[in-house]
């Protein structure tokens, strides 16, 4: 005989799992590569918005060309850099929560907590999302993050040689 879920239904992983992946933000992170990379080109160039002021207040685009487009384009990374992080974040919350064996919840209000052992079947059905849906978001999120911060450091040891 099958277990009731006490969980209330908004507190269950496997339903904060499609939340995650049904958000218009979130969902950002389980597109294919051209709609995942998309939002980023997108944050970067919003980002130059800002810090293309900012650079030209320092150095004059006509006659420093090169500190003017480095230190722009290091300063617009900081946009897609902040949305990346919060990415992670959330799509990291919902991997551990379908991880644990156990879930902590609250029937209705913080002062009632309780938590509900997950059956072995539905702990193995939420180990297998993780490691077929959830990791693979998180090590792509993870790859970009590196792959920001290896363009930071090629910047400043670009701004240092000039």
């Amino acid at each position: 005989m099958a277990q009731r879920c006490p969980v209330p239904a908004e507190q269950q992983p496997i339903n904060e799992y499609q939340d995650v992946r049904e958000s218009w933000f979130y969902s950002w992170g389980g597109r294919d590569l051209r709609g995942y990379l998309k939002p980023v080109v997108i944050l970067w160039l919003v980002g130059w918005l800002v810090a293309g002021p900012m650079a030209a207040a320092s150095f004059a685009p006509a006659r420093h060309p090169l500190p003017f487009a480095l230190s722009a384009a290091m300063g617009a990374l900081i946009l897609p850099m902040l949305a990346l992080m919060q990415l992670y974040v959330g799509w990291s919350h919902v991997g551990g929560r379908l991880k644990e064996d156990k879930v902590p919840y609250e029937e209705s209000g913080w002062y009632d907590g309780q938590v509900w052992v997950k059956p072995e079947e539905v702990s193995n059905r939420d180990r297998l999302i993780v490691d077929y849906q959830v990791q693979p978001v998180l090590q792509r999120i993870r790859t970009t993050i590196g792959t920001i911060a290896a363009l930071l450091s090629l910047g400043l040891i670009t701004w240092q040689l000039i």
